[in-house]
């Protein structure tokens, strides 16, 4: 049993909590339906510092519950550093509030919309290729099915933005539950 993944169990039960009652206690046009986790911690919004908080404990945690199960894979390693990084990049640097009145920083927008970019790519990324060291063929198709409904969740929430929290949601729940099943236990990797 891997003892290091409670630091990314931990964050990942803060994150269901902050991403659906943080919204209650943001600006008064959030939408939990409408808007994404990433808007809940943009510049110029209440209490937007703890949505980023948990964007930095789940960048650190995914870093350091995985790195020692994936000791022997180097690819899977940078992918993880990569993903974390751009994770925790994305807190530092926020999203455009979604009220156009308030003041924000373009550049830090413009960062942040490259830094998620990086993080949605480099899961996809990790998921794919750590379908070629786990065990177990359930497990590989588990990773290449996480791949998968990550990109198309994406998708949708740029093609069917109405629904574009509810798709990122999935995304971070589906996502984050998925790398606490496998970080649990060196079992799931080949020797």
């Amino acid at each position: 049993m891997n003892k290091n993944v409670k630091y990314l169990v931990y964050p990942y039960l803060l994150m269901w909590i902050v991403i659906f009652v943080l919204p209650y206690f943001s600006l008064d046009n959030y939408s939990i339906i409408k808007n994404t986790t990433s808007h809940l911690g943009a510049q110029s919004t209440p209490n937007a510092w703890i949505m980023n908080v948990v964007f930095i404990l789940l960048g650190a945690g995914s870093i350091y519950s995985g790195w020692s199960m994936l000791k022997y894979f180097w690819v899977q390693r940078t992918l993880l550093l990569i993903f974390g990084l751009s994770l925790i990049s994305a807190a530092f640097f926020r999203h455009a509030p979604i009220d156009p009145t308030l003041p924000y920083i373009p550049r830090y927008d413009e960062l942040h919309s490259i830094f998620a970019s990086i993080t949605g790519f480099s899961f996809t990324l990790f998921a794919i290729s750590t379908a070629f060291v786990l065990k177990t063929k359930t497990q590989k198709i588990c990773a290449a099915g996480i791949a998968i409904l990550a990109m198309s969740l994406s998708i949708l929430m740029f093609t069917v933005g109405d629904y574009m929290g509810v798709w990122q949601r999935m995304i971070f729940i589906c996502s984050f539950g998925w790398m606490i099943y496998i970080f649990k236990t060196e079992n799931h990797f080949v020797s």
